[in-house]
């Protein structure tokens, strides 16, 4: 298979790129990938123009822009219309929801409370319009092994002290970025369509999590300074795709312990 996968530079696109047993086409903005495309989402020409000249049999579409709308949700549009008969996999998030206690499963509609989840659930209600074949595959805070991640780069940050909180009230389902990766490309050669969920079966609050981290790196845990923060719990019940999957998606306390 030919595999175009876009926002290659990213922590996700470049854990794609290392490990798909594809031809894989790294697809990249403003960071070079070395032997990639120069792909800016945001204009359909620039979208046509690039998958025609790859012809790819599939597309991960991971690459967005969490304070762009144009990025963010016409862009996966433009990827979508632009496919031309490829396989797609859309990369989304657990942004889509807003907190509640009860965790969302596959079938339940978005209901975002901020932009970003917005263009995120706008980009997902266009694709199954546009390519009813596509996957749509939600997940949540990813974090990874060599200190790239979001997550991980605020650990340090925090612990040497600067300015900022990890809020103990902000409850999340982080998946490893390897354990997505092998998840996705599963989903790509697999006969499933629709929404699928890839979050890790674990929920824990961001102050959690970053105490995980830092004792993982040999950091002091109690240096990370935490809040109560507005209650947010926003958690994705990944059951109903992990049945249908061979890779197993970890939880955090235990790939956090395997520094894997």
């Amino acid at each position: 298979m030919r595999l175009l996968v876009t926002g290659a530079a990213g922590l996700l696109g470049r854990e794609l790129l290392r490990t798909a047993d594809h031809e894989v086409v790294p697809a990249h903005h403003s960071q070079i990938v070395p032997g990639g495309v120069q792909f800016d989402v945001r204009r359909r020409d620039v979208v046509r123009e690039v998958i025609r000249s790859v012809r790819p049999d599939g597309i991960i579409h991971t690459a967005y822009k969490q304070d762009d709308w144009a990025a963010t949700a016409d862009g996966a549009v433009n990827v979508a219309l632009e496919a031309d008969g490829a396989r797609l996999v859309f990369v989304s998030t657990d942004a889509v929801f807003g907190p509640r206690e009860a965790a969302y499963t596959e079938h339940e509609l978005p209901c975002p409370i901020t932009p970003y989840g917005a263009a995120k659930a706008a980009a997902e209600t266009a694709i199954l319009a546009i390519r009813p074949g596509a996957v749509i595959a939600r997940t949540s805070i990813i974090v990874g092994s060599d200190g790239r991640s979001g997550e991980e780069q605020r650990v340090r940050r925090l612990a040497a002290g600067e300015p900022g909180v990890f809020y103990t009230g902000n409850i999340r389902c982080p998946v490893h970025v390897s354990d997505l990766a092998s998840a996705l490309l599963e989903l790509l050669v697999s006969d499933v369509i629709g929404v699928t969920h890839l979050a890790g079966p674990e929920a824990i609050s961001r102050f959690e999590l970053g105490r995980l981290i830092a004792l993982r790196d040999g950091l002091d845990p109690q240096a990370l300074p935490s809040a109560p923060g507005t209650p947010s719990n926003i958690r994705l019940d990944s059951r109903g795709t992990q049945d249908v999957l061979q890779t197993r998606l970890r939880p955090a306390s235990e790939f956090l312990l395997s520094r894997r």
